[in-house]
């Protein structure tokens, strides 16, 4: 713990020279203009402009007229975006501006340019040297989901590990689990995310965008940023003066989810304020082979806050929010005569099975075995415009208690009860644009304490402490940009012993790892319409807690798990190649890459000289181990605009992994989802009208390919067969007086009902249905969505 006091207090110490720097500083800035169409000159209303470093936006008003008070005098990227039309995106000096007019031309195949995460703070997607996907509120409202994951898994490239409905967690390229960071509020989301059964505590309608950067960036993020980083963004702030609300409403048909979204925020005189509540509600989903799946249940509560200052000098920002998820476990037991499924029950004061019911499929209410998870976050966000630069900090805290519940003899009782401490910290400076140079520099990192409150134990109670010191650079020349870093890291985690009835259950044990990581990529604009891009970059991620120390029965993946404490940091070299094409009637993109890994680790089944599995409390035993891995393969986006209106969008997707020097069953990794091909057409119907605008209808093809390159040794995975899904989407926007008063979204999913099972399911290898001969849960059926959003501008 003194550890992380030292770290605070550092942090404290420099933002109190941020403030001292900068409290001389009242100059403020102003910028207001106009937005028209390039077709008509008609002024548009209710375009977005952001200035996206100093996290800020408006909208157009009825006369297409925007504005901004109070703002520093510095240069700055500014951005304008509104649906159906090209983005624009350029640098604005605010203290000479005054006035910036924009025209929008109607929109096309071309890439639409936006502002993303770089090394030295926010750069244009295209000068960025490894590839990030963008996806917007719209897009987001727009996909039928039940998490946060279900809808950033459509992305190409990006998969998903799912345990029924309520659980997701994101795959990049092949990887998830701990080699993906999740970052939202500024800080890494830390929620225990070494289960299988463990999602993202994320509550989707606070989250107005998403980046999705794919290949290793422990350069900027330390352990853990393996394979890539999902960045959650809040709503901007809103402009000097506005006061916003809006209703969002939802309903889906297979599983009954029912969701709604309450939020107000507002701007007066540089105080800031925004505040959220979402609830969501699901009873059991179904599909045509398993008809209702017995506790796929799950309810979704959620609260965010905002309260900060937004001066002329910088912004500080305090964010909090509570996350609550109470997912049913989908265990799969079923009535061997019949095939239904079975549920926990009591029966002559001794623990029974009977058979669910209607009832039971259609409550809103888990049955045993069910999780509560509560998560709490609180995050001070604070920037610092200095004469030259900005000076970044930020300290949050999280709190994650997780609870299963599964004994109907003690049913308020929970077995397994894990609570996590997080601190984290971060501090760097970034230099401004000089002779075509930019520098950051800084320290970053996190504390944690985990206890077991729990009669049960899957991993010991454990401290842990990263620190990592980092610098990147970008050079921009022309159509040249180069951009890199290096960064050391070092992470002590120390393990607690725990003794039951005389024998040892955890051993205490300490590991101290570190490494040195970093990145090198550079960008190459041949002209207007074409980009190359490549990028080298060296990864670093250690072991997580689980697969050092794990020792006990793992409900969400029905196995019993054993850790290994001599495995090694798992360290990368990946090499990523690039190439982009954007004109009026077609954009393309590819993105290539090849990934070697030392010391990859993942579990394998135990089994006995006979073949057969060990058994370990009546569950199969799963043990961790490594081996030297190769991941290979990318993306392929194009895009066609062969008439106005009309899209035509094709994404393909696909990764090859092995282990080096293996052969037969033992030669692939586990748990690599199938090549995937998408395909959509869609029809802008009407763009600006008098009453609807932005209406679109769209209809798509989601092929997965057989995935028979499957870790077969031990019998820990099965091949997948091929499935296809159909899906489908329409939306508009209603407008009154030249307002937008509400959006309307239908979306349907696998509409022609297909039976399948995802490769990344963990339902996949639930037990078999001895009625039917077949093994496992399927996923969802045909699901249609309907989703209503209400904006309402107060002032």
């Amino acid at each position: 713990m003194k550890h992380i006091i030292m770290v605070v207090a550092l942090l404290c110490c420099v933002m109190a020279m941020g403030a001292t720097t900068i409290s001389n500083s009242s100059n403020q800035a102003s910028l207001q203009g106009y937005v028209t169409d390039a077709q008509d000159g008609d002024t548009l209303i209710g375009v977005t402009v952001a200035l996206p470093e100093l996290n800020i936006a408006t909208t157009t008003d009825a006369k297409g007229h925007y504005s901004f008070r109070g703002l520093p005098q510095l240069t700055t990227t500014i951005q304008v975006s509104f649906l159906g039309h090209e983005n624009i995106t350029q640098q604005v000096n605010l203290a000479a501006a005054g006035r910036l007019d924009f025209v929008l031309k109607e929109n096309s195949a071309m890439l639409k340019e936006v502002i993303v995460t770089g090394l030295t703070g926010k750069v244009l997607r295209k000068n960025s040297p490894t590839p990030v996907s963008v996806l917007t509120a719209r897009e987001m409202q727009g996909t039928l989901s039940t998490n946060i994951i279900d809808a950033v898994a459509h992305e190409p490239g990006v998969a998903q590990v799912t345990t029924g409905t309520g659980i997701s967690k994101p795959v990049i390229r092949g990887m998830g689990y701990n080699r993906v960071v999740v970052v939202n509020d500024g800080v890494r989301q830390e929620g225990q995310q070494w289960g299988d059964e463990h999602g993202i505590e994320i509550d989707p309608q606070s989250v107005s965008s998403v980046e999705i950067l794919k290949g290793p960036a422990s350069l900027m993020y330390g352990s853990d940023a393996l394979a890539g980083v999902l960045i959650m963004h809040n709503d901007p702030v809103l402009s000097e003066g506005r006061l916003q609300a809006n209703v969002v409403s939802q309903y889906q048909t297979n599983n009954g989810l029912l969701g709604y979204s309450l939020n107000m925020g507002g701007n007066q005189n540089g105080l800031v304020w925004n505040a959220r509540y979402s609830q969501k509600l699901a009873h059991a989903y179904s599909n045509r082979y398993d008809g209702y799946v017995q506790n796929s249940q799950m309810r979704e509560d959620a609260f965010n806050g905002l309260l900060g200052l937004n001066k002329s000098w910088g912004y500080s920002h305090l964010t909090f929010t509570y996350y609550h998820l109470k997912p049913g476990i989908v265990e799969g037991d079923r009535d061997e005569a019949t095939g239904q499924f079975t549920r926990p029950a009591i029966a002559g004061g001794q623990e029974a099975e009977v058979i669910a019911t209607s009832h039971d499929f259609h409550s809103y209410q888990p049955s045993l075995p069910y999780q509560h998870i509560h998560h709490y976050k609180a995050v001070l966000n604070n920037a610092f415009y200095l004469p030259k630069g900005s000076l970044r900090a930020t300290v949050g805290y999280q709190r994650n208690r997780r609870q299963e519940y599964e004994d109907v003899l003690t049913p308020e009782q929970p077995g397994l009860d894990f609570l996590l401490h997080t601190v984290n910290y971060d501090a760097h400076y970034v230099s401004p644009q000089s002779q075509n140079w930019k520098i950051a520099a800084g320290i970053n990192g996190m504390y944690q304490h985990s206890l077991n409150k729990g009669e049960e134990c899957l991993v010991p109670a454990y401290n842990l402490f990263d620190l990592g010191i980092f610098a990147t650079a970008s050079y921009d020349l022309d159509r040249f940009h180069l951009s890199g870093g290096v960064r050391w890291d070092n992470r002590h985690l120390h393990a607690k012993a725990l003794t039951e009835d005389d024998k040892t259950r955890f051993d205490d044990f300490a590991r101290n790892m570190g490494a040195v990581s970093g990145s090198l990529g550079a960008i190459y604009n041949i002209n207007e319409k074409v980009n190359l891009r490549i990028n080298i970059a060296r990864g670093f991620r250690a072991p997580n807690i689980s697969e050092l120390g794990s020792n006990g029965v793992h409900e969400g993946t029905l196995r019993y798990e054993r850790g290994n404490q001599d495995l090694k940091p798992e360290y990368s070299w990946q090499f990523d190649l690039g190439f982009d094409y954007s004109s009026a009637l077609v954009s393309a993109q590819l993105s290539l890459f090849a990934n070697r890994i030392e010391n990859y680790i993942f579990a394998h089944r135990l089994t006995q000289a006979d073949g057969q599995a060990v058994l370990t409390d009546g569950y199969e035993t799963f043990q961790y181990s490594a081996g030297n891995a190769r991941l290979m393969g990318g993306e392929a986006v194009v895009d066609l605009h062969p008439v106005p209106k009309l899209h035509f969008s094709n994404s393909f997707s696909m990764v090859d992994a092995v282990q080096l020097h293996q052969h037969g069953q033992f030669r692939h990794l586990p748990y690599i989802p199938a090549h995937r091909w998408i395909s959509q057409i869609k029809y802008d119907i009407v763009h600006d009208g008098r009453y609807i605008s932005n209406t679109y209808a769209a209809i798509e093809i989601d092929c997965n390919f057989k995935q028979n390159h499957f870790y077969g040794a031990y019998g820990t995975e099965t091949a997948t067969p091929a499935y296809t899904l159909l899906n489908a989407s329409a939306g508009t926007d209603i407008l009154w007086k030249g307002r937008r008063v509400a959006s309307v979204y239908i979306t349907g999913s696998n509409l022609t009902n297909k039976a399948y099972q995802s490769h990344l399911s963990r339902l996949k290898y639930a037990d078999k249905n001895q009625a039917t001969g077949r093994t496992g849960v399927y996923n969802m059926g045909r699901n249609i969505g309907f989703k209503l959003v209400v904006p309402i501008d107060i002032k």
